[in-house]
């Protein structure tokens, strides 16, 4: 492949590991462990692509509305993927961010988050981005406040306020925005994901559940973003 038409930053809607787990007649848990292989295997994948950063929707501000058994499932196998990879991230040279709230976020799954933060931050290859406890509108909202705080202390005045400002009070300021976003399960939705960010990004969506996305699904999109002609709202022809 063309490293050259390789996006260098992809976001992906991890979905469908309950009806994957129900199609098989499993308990949910199973399709969220099914789900962790994939989330192993695409890593290493973007990563030995030469991607330059993966940002994974883990967890939004609404999943905390499922039910409680599940919640404690999927932070538990937070917890036991961060104890086991977070030695193989520093070999590979990952770095390993979130972006989101930390408040509501178990003190016990914050730590072991932060412990790979550290451990991982001096790494020069590809930035593993996790969203979790993260909302799309929570993160405007949150900008908004910060720049009206900066406005109320005199630090800026309002015509500073441009895009480029106020991407940077977003949390994903030190990152460029997503070329391609990927969503598995056959659905068709940004679900409250990076919704200043996507602007201008790659939509591909896929009817794969998440635990069937294997690295060959990965390339797949990967040739799929590399046909296409991002035009940035020019005219087909225009150079600038």
């Amino acid at each position: 492949m063309n490293t050259g038409s390789l996006p260098k930053h992809v976001a992906i809607i991890m979905d469908g590991n309950g009806r994957w787990a129900k199609r098989r007649k499993l308990n949910r848990s199973q399709g969220h462990i099914e789900g962790v292989k994939r989330v192993e295997e695409i890593i290493g994948e973007a990563s030995e692509m030469g991607i330059k950063v993966l940002t994974l929707y883990t967890f939004s501000t609404e999943n905390w509305k499922r039910p409680p058994q599940e919640i404690l499932i999927l932070m538990r196998l937070l917890t036991q993927v961060l104890n086991k990879k977070t030695k193989q991230l520093v070999e590979k040279n990952i770095k390993f961010q979130i972006i989101g709230r930390e408040s509501g976020i178990p003190q016990e799954v914050l730590k072991r988050i932060k412990e790979t933060i550290e451990k991982t931050k001096n790494n020069t290859g590809m930035i593993l981005n996790m969203a979790f406890n993260y909302g799309g509108r929570i993160e405007i909202l949150d900008a908004v406040k910060k720049v009206a705080q900066a406005v109320r202390d005199g630090a800026i005045g309002l015509e500073d306020i441009t895009e480029l400002a106020f991407s940077q009070a977003l949390y994903t300021k030190a990152l460029p925005d997503p070329d391609l976003l990927i969503r598995t399960s056959g659905e068709k939705r940004l679900s409250n994901f990076l919704l200043w960010q996507l602007s201008y990004s790659e939509l591909y969506f896929t009817d794969k559940y998440w635990p069937d996305f294997n690295g060959k699904e990965f390339k797949k999109a990967m040739q799929d973003y590399g046909s296409r002609d991002r035009r940035y709202g020019r005219v087909v022809g225009e150079t600038h």
